[in-house]
């Protein structure tokens, strides 16, 4: 450590301009990125242009020294990469046995030395020079270079080929990951530090796929440079963090929540791409066959009441929610949604984002909602006794009500309300209609070929022999188009269940579930097996697809 090292460090400290942490974290991030540490105080926003170092030094009394610029410029060019002079404003000014002497014109280089020796692979000395004379360096030096293509699958190559300046390594890296991601239409991206790995999985159409992961030696700086681009405290490992990342790749916007887990073999870091036409489908492109269009469409069209969605985590509740209330928003409605989080923004409707830190939760929400005299309401989930009041006493006073519960079929969110401690009596009386849903990866088009089932298929499907000769079902044999999956995209198998009369009766009477749906199935409704069924005999999907989504039923 240099004494003009520990005189910049002071005499920054002590005007305020940067604090020890806010030093220490811009070299951490230099130490993954590769790129000047100005540019870097700047990107951080912790000050406020790159210049600040030079008017310090002035101010301090440290002087530049005198060069010969057209001296320089051949040893800069054999002694040190082009790009890493460019990026740092660094040029050699002299060799001695054991270290090498560098001129830079920006001070704040002197904080980041030992992170410039570890990006030169030599012990070095700092010298101030003139701007002028640096610029006659750089001038000779700037010359167009070709940026190394980087394909995921080869992640440790595009590492070396990556080093320096707006190349930043770490930097590049992340971003492949992300827009390969957004490429293959993935939901989310899984980062995850295992013992001897570092494994790298994309969720596309609901199922993980393992990509070729960057070294193990790099999963700190990969894990870091995600939580600093998310907003999060990279100092802090111990305890789960949230952000979010909004980022621009290949003239494309994208918007990420990002969530990372302490684990016993470093932080594993989920990010969930939150793709605007993931959102932005209608009614008609839920998966709903026609009669259960028509039966949906009615349900929502009513005045009051309550409307519940339910199935497990990624099941396609939120969408089905957001096509809903795109489908009735009118001029004439005011519609408020209560959600954690708010996905995506609709227009024309007003989004409350659940903050339980303030005290904002769903029942609290929900009943400061009411007295903005909306028409219709949805709220994210039912989730306590109290949310459930609210809601049911809102259905009860004229209110058009939406949620959603974690149940495995339609009619056990009946009996999910009665069990939470809501009256049978208000359950009968205020809900309308329950959908159940799951979603089954549909058959890529491109490789989609027909074929006879099996035995075993024809037993599933239920089919007699004559009913065998006739079908003909169909799956992808994988292609470019879907990764060799034999799938792209999804569709929901959807279970409706419409309250009538007689049902509202067994409510009454405290009926099981079991009971309710085998009422159901007499007025009508298809189960989510026999919807998924459907699908399959339609040659929408296959038989391993419904089985996959359906089997804890």
């Amino acid at each position: 450590m240099t004494n003009k090292r520990d005189i910049i460090k002071d005499a920054i400290k002590n005007i305020g301009l940067l604090t020890d942490e806010k030093i220490r974290q811009a070299i951490e991030e230099q130490s993954m990125t590769m790129e000047g540490l100005a540019s870097i105080l700047v990107r951080l926003g912790y000050i406020a242009n790159k210049n600040v170092g030079k008017t310090l030094v002035s101010q301090i009394g440290i002087l530049p020294i005198a060069i010969k610029p057209q001296e320089i410029q051949k040893q800069a060019a054999t002694l040190l990469p082009a790009n890493i002079v460019i990026a740092h404003r660094i040029i050699p000014l002299k060799q001695e046995s054991n270290k090498l002497v560098l001129g830079t014109d920006d001070p704040l280089n002197f904080l980041a030395q030992e992170n410039l020796e570890k990006i030169i692979g030599a012990a070095i000395e700092l010298e101030l020079v003139q701007t002028k004379d640096m610029d006659k360096v750089l001038a000779a030096l700037h010359t167009p270079r070709e940026k190394p293509d980087i394909d995921l699958g080869k992640i440790s190559e595009g590492i070396k080929a990556a080093k320096g300046g707006e190349d930043a390594p770490i930097i590049k890296l992340v971003n492949v990951i992300i827009n390969e991601a957004s490429s293959r239409r993935a939901s989310d991206i899984h980062v995850e530090p295992l013992e001897n790995k570092f494994r790298v999985r994309y969720r596309i159409d609901g199922v993980l796929h393992e990509v070729p992961g960057p070294p193990k030696r790099l999963q700190g700086s990969v894990i870091s440079r995600v939580k600093i681009m998310a907003g999060m405290d990279i100092a802090e490992k111990r305890l789960p963090q949230d952000g979010r990342i909004k980022i621009r790749l290949e003239k494309k916007e994208l918007d990420l929540r990002v969530s990372s887990l302490p684990g016993i073999h470093g932080e594993s870091v989920v990010m969930r791409l939150l793709d605007k036409s993931s959102f932005l489908v209608g009614v008609e492109d839920l998966g709903f066959l026609p009669d259960q269009r028509k039966a949906f469409e009615e349900l929502i069209g009513l005045p009051n009441g309550m409307i519940l969605v339910t199935g497990p985590t990624g099941s396609g509740k939120t969408t089905t929610l957001y096509a809903t209330l795109s489908h009735i928003n009118q001029k004439e409605r005011k519609i408020i949604t209560i959600e954690d989080p708010v996905e995506y923004q609709l227009d024309g409707i007003n989004q409350v984002q659940v903050k339980p830190a303030i005290g904002l939760t769903f029942a609290s929400g929900l009943r400061s909602m009411l007295r903005q005299a909306p028409d219709i309401i949805m709220v994210g989930e039912i989730r306590d006794m109290e949310t459930a009041q609210i809601a049911i006493q809102s259905a009860l006073t004229g209110h058009l009500i939406f949620s959603t519960l974690h149940t495995n079929d339609a009619a056990s969110a009946v009996t999910r309300l009665v069990d939470m401690g809501a009256k049978p009596y208000l359950v009968s009386s205020t809900v309308q209609g329950v959908l159940a849903q799951r979603l089954v990866r549909t058959i890529c088009p491109s490789c989609r070929a027909a074929y006879k089932p099996s035995e075993e298929e024809q037993r599933i499907l239920s089919l007699d022999e004559q009913g065998a000769k006739a079908i003909e079902l169909y799956k992808g044999k994988g292609c470019a188009d879907c990764s060799h999956t034999g799938y792209k995209g999804r569709t929901g198998i959807l279970e409706l269940l419409v309250i009538t009369d007689e049902i509202r009766e067994l409510i009454l009477n405290n009926a099981s579930s079991a009971e309710i749906s085998q009422k159901a199935r007499e007025a009508g409704m298809r189960t989510l097996k026999t919807d998924g069924i459907e699908k399959i005999k339609r040659g929408h999907t296959t038989i391993s697809e419904v089985l996959r989504v359906t089997q804890d039923l």
